[in-house]
């Protein structure tokens, strides 16, 4: 992790490495503040920090992913012109390493830059990206240590639920690695699915109580429920039914769209259903593969 207000401060936890990270952490001498322990998990390590740092403003940074020399100075320069932000984020690269070599793509966040719309579709970005103000994070707690996946939107809710203030600025500059052996996100991916209906359900409860939940911000909740419900009919049907089923108990008019819902498929759904859309839309997909 990496906190900046003035100075810097770089604080690292290594939650049990097995290479040599003790000895290259011994060499910066007094520049750094480390602590080394046995595994306890992402969430720990990051609370861990929480308690460490001194100054005003957190950048977290998992072990795999690396900022870019800008990063930082962009985002105080935004923050000292609007001091009442709690959390500044923006688009970040993603680096994918596969056996073919290394990619890059950059994450953008569409508008408009609503951060509960956001929320629901999965578009906030990873933990690299944000700039945090740590009375924020303390106020709400820090990370939900027992949160199996998804850790970070989880975060994300309950600083929204606490009226903590998100402010979106194109200063990026957190690179964010992925790589063929998998993470924690796609190891096991029906996990995945549970949480994110999950946050998908306590965000729209949450609106619904506080009145602020538009319509924009509904469709966007059943957007995703929809996309996961897509995404999981193979591996787990009732998954994909729950999440079906959600849409229709919000009483919503929903029609889906993007790239999970082409005009052929959007058809099938309107005339006939998630169910029967998605058979229909495996007869054609067996159909095809037959016919090449």
């Amino acid at each position: 992790m990496i906190q900046c207000a003035g100075d810097v401060e770089v604080i690292v936890v290594d939650d049990g490495s097995t290479d040599d990270t003790n000895s290259v952490l011994r060499a910066y001498g007094d520049r750094i503040h480390f602590e080394s322990r046995p595994n306890r998990g992402a969430t720990k390590a990051r609370n861990r920090l929480l308690e460490l740092a001194t100054a005003e403003w957190i950048q977290y940074l998992d072990a795999d992913d690396f900022l870019l020399p800008h990063k930082i100075e962009g985002q105080l320069a935004i923050l000292n012109a609007e001091p009442d932000v709690d959390v500044l984020y923006g688009p970040v690269i993603l680096e994918w390493q596969g056996q073919s070599g290394v990619t890059t793509e950059l994450l953008e966040i569409p508008e408009p830059h609503d951060p509960w719309a956001q929320l629901a579709l999965w578009q906030l970005p990873q933990t690299g990206s944000p700039l945090f103000r740590k009375e924020a994070l303390i106020d709400v707690g820090g990370w939900r240590e027992e949160q199996p996946c998804c850790q970070e939107h989880e975060l994300y809710l309950r600083l929204l639920m606490a009226g903590k203030r998100f402010r979106y600025a194109d200063a990026g500059g957190a690179v964010y690695r992925r790589f063929e052996t998998g993470t924690l996100s796609t190891t096991n991916i029906a996990r995945v699915w549970r949480e994110r209906l999950k946050i998908e359900g306590r965000l729209e409860v949450h609106l619904r109580e506080a009145g602020l939940l538009t319509l924009s911000r509904q469709w966007a909740i059943n957007q995703a429920r929809f996309e996961i419900a897509r995404s999981a009919w193979h591996e787990a049907r009732g998954i994909a039914v729950e999440a079906h089923a959600a849409i229709g108990n919000s009483g919503a008019d929903f029609m889906p769209q993007g790239t999970a819902a082409p005009a052929g498929y959007r058809a099938l759904y309107r005339l006939l259903g998630f169910s029967a859309a998605e058979h229909i839309a495996d007869a054609t997909r067996s159909l095809r593969s037959v016919l090449s």
